[in-house]
């Protein structure tokens, strides 16, 4: 029996010898020299244009996931463009494929986290009893709870109550935003350490507020992060850092085994 065949359908775009349309945009017409790129993104995911409050906190979500320093997704990126300067897609592939539970990608996890939490939830119920199981839940079975703690922002990420507070002034800081910060409050009382909500946490929050599919988070991490690693290509390009860097630690992680001058 021949297989019944799906239609296939995309509502994102298409073009014309004379039209661009984008989520029913006309592309010169109604997008350029008028949106943002935030905005776009936005429009791109959601096949609608953002208010007022969505446009801020969106971009605001965006721009803070660009640039963090020379972190090891930057440090891939790097080394691979010092091996291959040829393909510079190549190198930014290879920064963006360490974007996961622990870098970037760890906003997806808070916001898969408080979605789940919240999912049978009625809405007068106490967070902070919430908050509790879920941090002895994260216990129970070892593992970190997402979107908690830095190795460098200590013992404030200065990243997250600007998030947070941008959140709020546009009208999206509910219970979501409200459950991140209790659960911090818990797992900080059940470990005794400093473990404040981080950016990513700040953003998975604030991206349960916006309605986004949890499943769909990293990809603003994605997004975002491609734009950071072009700049350090370039930067990379004009001041090599990538080939002292594998030679200093070829050096030291050798040097036992070197035979002395």
């Amino acid at each position: 029996m021949a297989r019944k065949q799906r239609p296939i359908r995309s509502d994102i775009a298409w073009s014309m010898p004379d039209r661009i349309e984008v989520r029913g945009k006309d592309l010169p017409g109604e997008i350029l020299g008028k949106l943002n790129l935030g905005d776009v993104a936005y429009l791109q995911l959601t096949g609608e244009m953002p208010t007022t409050e969505q446009s801020q906190v969106f971009n605001a979500i965006v721009i803070t996931l660009v640039e963090h320093g020379i972190t090891p997704s930057s440090l891939a990126a790097r080394l691979t463009y010092a091996g291959a300067p040829e393909s510079l897609q190549a190198a930014v592939a290879a920064g963006l494929c360490g974007l996961g539970t622990v870098f970037v990608g760890s906003m997806e996890g808070a916001s898969r986290m408080l979605y789940e939490a919240l999912e049978d939830a009625d809405a007068n119920v106490d967070l902070s009893v919430i908050a509790q199981r879920v941090v002895q839940e994260y216990r129970s079975r070892g593992e970190i709870i997402p979107g908690l703690g830095h190795p460098v922002h200590k013992p404030i990420d200065p990243r997250t109550p600007r998030l947070f507070e941008i959140a709020a002034e546009n009208g999206m800081s509910g219970r979501y935003v409200e459950l991140m910060q209790y659960i911090a409050s818990a797992a900080e009382q059940a470990s005794g350490k400093q473990l404040p909500v981080n950016a990513t946490g700040a953003i998975g929050a604030i991206c349960c507020e916006l309605g986004f599919p949890w499943k769909i988070v990293r990809g603003f991490g994605v997004m975002a992060r491609a734009i950071g690693l072009v700049g350090h290509i370039l930067e990379e390009s004009e001041q090599p850092m990538a080939v002292e860097i594998w030679q200093r630690v070829e050096d030291e992680a050798t040097a036992h085994i070197r035979p002395q001058a």
